[in-house]
């Protein structure tokens, strides 16, 4: 029984999630630069059981792929050849960005720490895979 990873890709770092090895969580891992992600994805596999990794899809709000699946179908091909029996699903990501801000705020972040490069990225990957948990 392995853990689910999410990742919420961006051009320059991106946000890693992943499940407890019992499903139940989604814990924040560490952001991670976008050149780094592949090496750190295969590591991370290497010393933890990983059954299944999403990806965030980011989509305009008529459904298209937005403009940033340009930058993420490259990194997809990579991932699929160097984990070829690895399950890669992707997910949608609409609004993950606003909602980890919204919840940074509930929260009571102060403004400066909701401001730190990175903070919203790891919160919208345990957005997606908390959502991709919820769905199934």
């Amino acid at each position: 029984m392995g853990r689910i990873l999410a990742i919420d890709y961006g051009r320059k770092r991106c946000g890693v999630a992943v499940t407890d090895p019992l499903k139940i969580a989604a814990n924040a891992l560490p952001v991670v630069r976008s050149c780094d992600l592949l090496a750190f994805i295969t590591d991370y596999c290497v010393h933890e059981p990983v059954e299944r990794i999403l990806v965030g899809e980011p989509r305009n709000m008529n459904g298209e792929p937005s403009e940033s699946m340009k930058y993420i179908r490259p990194f997809l091909g990579q991932l699929r050849k160097a984990m070829p029996d690895m399950p890669v699903e992707m997910v949608d990501e609409r609004f993950t960005s606003v909602m980890a801000h919204r919840d940074m705020i509930t929260a009571g972040f102060k403004k400066s720490d909701r401001q730190r490069k990175g903070f919203a990225d790891e919160m919208s990957a345990v957005i997606i895979l908390t959502t991709w948990l919820e769905t199934h």
